[in-house]
């Protein structure tokens, strides 16, 4: 069985190098054995330092952006064995705030690989990059000279993206942030558009209307940027309480869904006509409401979590907004998802991974495991035959 499982999932996952994977929407491009282990194997564990940013896979690599000390560090280990391959760290003091003390100092966004560089974005908003292979620093850019503010309240955590030749990522603080494009290579500005301050949400990659652009929640909209040179195209004002937009947009076609704490999970339809661009309604869901967890496309259904009655799965119908399906309550403070195909992987706090079919009339788990010792906030790597995850200070590698 174990066999079968890696086989299956050996069609679907080569690198998983930046946040929610090798397309950014959580997604494994084949579908899962439907057949699972009654516990997962372990691999290797090492000692990683604090923080939520998440691991990412590149070439028989690992990378983990996290705090040793007071210094932020990127480490990189072979995926094979665990061996520690190199790290490199800078100082990075920083105070929490207290109303975010239980999540620490950081790091809480998660590094981006490509081309032979990895890319990272310190909680005080140092932007680095560093060469893959030998741990080297390439270039490093800070900005609270700059824009009046290094970071936002709670800490930076949007995670880099990469588009070509350049690194994009929002910088600054309230008020006063940037989202902006820096040529990969060089750190050099490429563009960069100052209307709103960063939110925690990161950016993705989207063509609508025949145009590739950049969509983002910030500090309070949500916005679609030129991705060539960085001109507004639309965006709608949305906030929440304390401004914590959090949740990474889900971009379907035309179709854009986004959602925050005690607000109902919405969809805007983005349309062109020429050289203009709107927005319209196109549903709103009051009976659930997303947090920090992002929703994932699965099945053709959209599968999330709800942060109302303790945690709550759901299934809504991308098309209409409609609810499919709402599970028990008190599954968890937030969870990271992952699928493939109706499979649907969740990394719950409590390092519970849950694999559920979400295809019919209720969420249906078909495995549980147990994962780590302790909360398990980052998201998970999926490669061809397991799983990293990352708990309150060490990286694991369970096999299927």
């Amino acid at each position: 069985m174990r066999a079968l499982v890696a086989a299956v999932l050996a069609v679907g996952v080569a690198d998983w190098p930046q946040w929610r994977g090798p397309a950014r929407d959580g997604a494994l491009s084949a579908p899962l054995a439907r057949a699972w282990p009654a516990s997962l194997r372990p691999a290797w564990k090492a000692a990683a330092g604090i923080g939520h940013s998440s691991p990412v896979v590149a070439g028989g690599r690992v990378y983990l952006f996290a705090r040793l000390g007071e210094e932020e560090t990127l480490q990189a280990f072979d995926l094979a064995s665990g061996r520690r391959l190199w790290q490199q760290g800078y100082p990075a003091p920083y105070r929490v705030n207290m109303a975010a003390s239980a999540h620490g100092k950081g790091p809480k966004a998660t590094p981006t690989v490509a081309d032979g560089r990895v890319f990272t974005l310190g909680i005080d908003g140092v932007l680095s990059a560093y060469d893959a292979g030998a741990g080297r620093l390439l270039w490093r850019k800070a900005f609270g000279k700059e824009l009046g503010a290094s970071s936002p309240e709670f800490g930076a955590a949007q995670s880099p993206l990469v588009d070509g030749g350049r690194v994009i990522v929002h910088v600054g603080g309230e008020g006063k942030g940037a989202l902006a494009a820096f040529d990969a290579a060089t750190g050099a500005l490429a563009w960069s558009w100052k209307g709103d301050g960063p939110g925690y949400a990161s950016p993705v990659l989207a063509t609508i209307g025949g145009a590739r652009q950049v969509v983002s929640l910030t500090e309070r909209h949500m916005v679609g940027l030129a991705a060539d040179q960085g001109q507004l195209l639309w965006q709608i004002p949305f906030t929440t309480a304390y401004d914590q937009n959090v949740v990474t947009p889900v971009v379907l076609g035309d179709l854009v869904v986004y959602g925050g704490i005690d607000q109902p999970l919405r969809a805007v339809r983005v349309t062109r006509a020429g050289a203009r661009w709107s927005t319209a309604p196109a549903w709103e869901n009051a009976e659930v409401s997303v947090y920090m967890s992002t929703p994932v496309l699965a099945g053709g259904r959209l599968v999330g979590l709800s942060h109302r009655k303790k945690g709550q799965f759901f299934a809504v119908d991308p098309g209409s907004g409609r609810t499919l399906w709402l599970s028990e309550g008190r599954q968890g403070e937030n969870a990271a998802l992952v699928a493939a195909g109706t499979t649907v992987l969740a990394l719950t706090t409590e390092a519970e991974l849950l694999v559920a079919d979400t295809a019919g009339p209720a969420f249906k788990v078909v495995q549980r495991y147990t994962v780590a010792e302790s909360a398990t906030w980052a998201h998970p790597a999926i490669t061809a035959d397991g799983v990293l995850v990352k708990d309150a200070d060490s990286l694991a590698y369970l096999r299927f």
